[in-house]
Formats: structure tokens, sequence, C-alpha cells
């Protein structure tokens, strides 16, 4: 079963938006494809809460929108390293909005990709063979440098306020950032490194998503 939230047209009056769902179905291959072809993806360009995480996750042709924070990541990591292919990569957490996204990108890069968490068995061990490491758990300075490989890449999608002192807080990834920094090939800031990619893809899935509503080619 899965939930499906959008805008959904209705093909026989020729009109663009009939209404808003919310539901849940079960679907065969045939009725996915046709599901699919009538989400309108203009209603989350955020990709956030959009049926698929994939541009053609059926394999049936269909456009959608990837959500922007692992979109970010990802083209963050390929700015270091253009080809992933056969890369280790460990992706902490295993959030709808980043982690299982961030996953499934990794694995179209050809990547060997492991979903780890905070409750997985010997984490550090498990971050400590990965040479791509994406940070979305949610825990202030939760990876330790001592768990990075070295060399490795670091993308930290955390976000996290806490305490400074007198009276004052600041923003902190899920990693620890200076120890990690000392390990890793190359480690993104917090802030000023995934936070600016989302904002970027946000605006591309926003342009992405009125093509696919004109029914016009995507953006290269």
């Amino acid at each position: 079963m899965r939930s499906h939230v959008g805008i959904i047209a209705n093909p026989a009056s020729g009109k663009d938006i009939r209404r808003l769902v919310s539901h849940a179905t079960v679907v065969n291959n045939h009725e996915k494809a046709s599901i699919v072809r009538r989400v309108l993806v203009a209603l989350h360009a955020s990709g956030v809460e959009q049926v698929d995480i994939m541009p053609d996750p059926f394999g049936i042709g269909a456009r959608a929108l990837v959500p922007c924070t692992p979109t970010g990541s990802l083209i963050l990591a390929k700015t270091v390293q253009e080809n992933l292919s056969g890369l280790d990569a460990v992706v902490i957490g295993r959030s709808n909005i980043v982690g299982k996204p961030m996953a499934s990108l990794l694995l179209s890069q050809s990547c060997t990709v492991t979903v780890a968490h905070s409750r997985t068995k010997d984490l550090p061990g498990v971050v400590k063979r990965a040479d791509l490491v994406v940070a979305a758990v949610g825990i202030p300075e939760f990876v330790k440098g001592d768990w990075i490989k070295p060399g490795a890449i670091v993308i930290d999608v955390g976000i996290n306020r806490v305490p400074k002192g007198d009276g004052k807080t600041k923003l902190v990834g899920d990693c620890d950032y200076e120890g990690c920094a000392r390990v890793a090939g190359a480690i993104t800031p917090v802030p000023g490194g995934v936070g600016p990619m989302t904002i970027a893809c946000l605006l591309k899935n926003t342009v992405e998503a009125a093509l696919i509503q004109k029914g016009l080619p995507a953006l290269s």
C-alpha cells in the first residue's frame, strides 16, 4: 500500500486540475502507470510529498520531481568526484524526505549503498568503511571524526540549533565538523553547505514542474 498526495488530472474533462486528493491504494503495474501519469508534480515542487523519488521510478517514461535536499547533496558529492560508480556509500538516516531518496539516487549512480540509522549495530564501524557518507540522522554532531575513513567525502545534511552560551545559539550539523574535517577528503559545512543547494534545487524543481504541467521538454 502506498499513500498518494497530489493534484489529480481528469483526462476525460480536458481540464488540467480537478481536485486535491489524499488516499492510499493498492495497485498493479498497469494501474500504477496510469496513476503516476495523472499526478501533477506542480503541487509539491520540493519533492517531499511527491509520489515518486526518481525521474522514472516505474520504467514507464513518466517524469517526476526528485526531492531537493538529496539532489543537492548528490550534486555536491559529484563536484568532488564526478564518477561515483563503485563507491561504498553510507546514508545515516532513513527518512522519506532525505534518507530513502538519497539512497535511491546513489544507487542510480552505481554506488554500493548502506542505509544506516541511530540503532544500527556498530554504526562507527559501518561508517568507517564508506567512501561517501551522507549524514541525515537529525542528531547534533552525532558523527565523530574517528568514524570517518581517511579521504572520504562527507555530506552533512543536518541542521541543528544548539546552545552557544550567554543565552545564544548556533547552528551545527549532524557531524562533528572539526573532528571529521581532519580526516575527510571533503566535507560540507553547516551552515552554508547543503542548505543553499536545497534552495537552488527547489527553484529548479519549480521550473521543471511548470514544464511538466505544460508538456514541455525537461531542463537539460
